[in-house]
């Protein structure tokens, strides 16, 4: 297995990203080799800064680098040799399994479209984030940011992929799978909301226990909550906010240290060619190993091919 990781993305690229990948190594299953993509001579450099001696990183030279701030289909075009270009570029040609990369979330969403493409039949892919547990394990949450308005249809998918990801990645049996609403009751909420839950009602392969609230988000009531982008954007950012508060506060608890984006390292674009993860912007080393086991989960669990094989029966 090969897993290519942007060294160049990040705000505390690249030092954070090979500190993460030298941790990552440490981890990853034997046979697995880490793909750090990025100024050949600079990622050497810190390997050997570091006091890397293992052999399961291998430097793949990209000599361009798409800064945080840039426009996002423009800088992809006229940087066709940008560590993001060039990592899209290894799981296109099937010579990397997974790409991760903590840089431009834009350039990473657009290129994950143009590159690898959505999967044939899947309307809009979209990101996905792990969802903490106060029972333990996590459930799934999509849209969380890259569609902000949804047809019923796309949120049909969005439970579908989300089942499929909880069921294979996070080895839960027959995920449940909930829609984010403003009450439990079938005829709540937009008349698009309504439209999703007879269709989520209605497909035959998903276990679908209808509507959710927002309390509901961390509780086993569902495994799979399904949002559009808009919404699920916002609880992230809250859920989020609640580990700053309480880490300010001086509060330390196991659950809500969960919270902390560090715990899983990324979060995934669902429904495209291959296995693709995005990162916080300020990813520290201990957030992109989590990135590098996440994607490696994603790899070995075969999760986009399951995806495929799905949407072409």
């Amino acid at each position: 297995m090969r897993i290519a990781l942007d060294a160049m993305g990040g705000d505390f690229a690249p030092e954070a990203i090979v500190k993460g990948a030298i941790l990552a190594a440490q981890e990853i299953d034997e046979g697995t080799t880490l793909l750090l993509v990025g100024k050949e001579d600079v990622v050497h450099s810190l390997l050997k800064e570091y006091g890397y001696t293992g052999n399961n990183i291998a430097v793949v030279n990209a000599s361009q680098v798409i800064e945080m701030g840039e426009h996002p289909t423009k800088a992809l075009t006229q940087k066709t040799d940008s560590s993001i270009s060039v990592g899209y570029g290894l799981l296109k040609m099937q010579k990397a399994d997974a790409f991760c990369s903590a840089g431009n979330t834009g350039a990473m969403l657009v290129g994950s479209m143009f590159s690898v493409k959505a999967i044939e039949g899947i309307l809009r892919p979209p990101i996905a984030n792990l969802v903490p547990k106060v029972s333990g394990g996590y459930g799934i949450m999509l849209d969380v940011g890259a569609n902000a308005d949804c047809k019923p249809e796309v949120l049909e998918q969005f439970g579908m992929l989300g089942y499929i990801y909880a069921k294979y990645v996070l080895e839960i049996p027959n995920p449940k799978v909930g829609l984010m609403n403003l009450g439990e009751e079938e005829g709540k909420g937009t008349t698009v909301i309504q439209a999703a839950y007879q269709r989520l009602k209605a497909n035959p392969n998903l276990n679908f226990i209808g509507n959710i609230e927002g309390r509901d988000l961390f509780n086993d009531k569902a495994d799979v909550i399904v949002c559009d982008g808009y919404t699920g954007n916002i609880l992230l950012k809250m859920a989020e906010s609640l580990y700053e508060i309480l880490n300010q506060k001086g509060i330390s608890d196991p659950f809500f240290d969960k919270f902390n984006y560090e715990a899983e390292g990324g979060s995934p674009i669902l429904g495209v060619n291959g296995n693709v993860v995005i990162g916080h912007g300020v990813s520290t080393p201990t957030a992109v190993k989590h990135m590098v086991l996440q994607a490696q989960k994603m790899a070995s669990t075969k999760v986009w091919e399951r995806f495929k094989k799905h949407y072409g029966e």
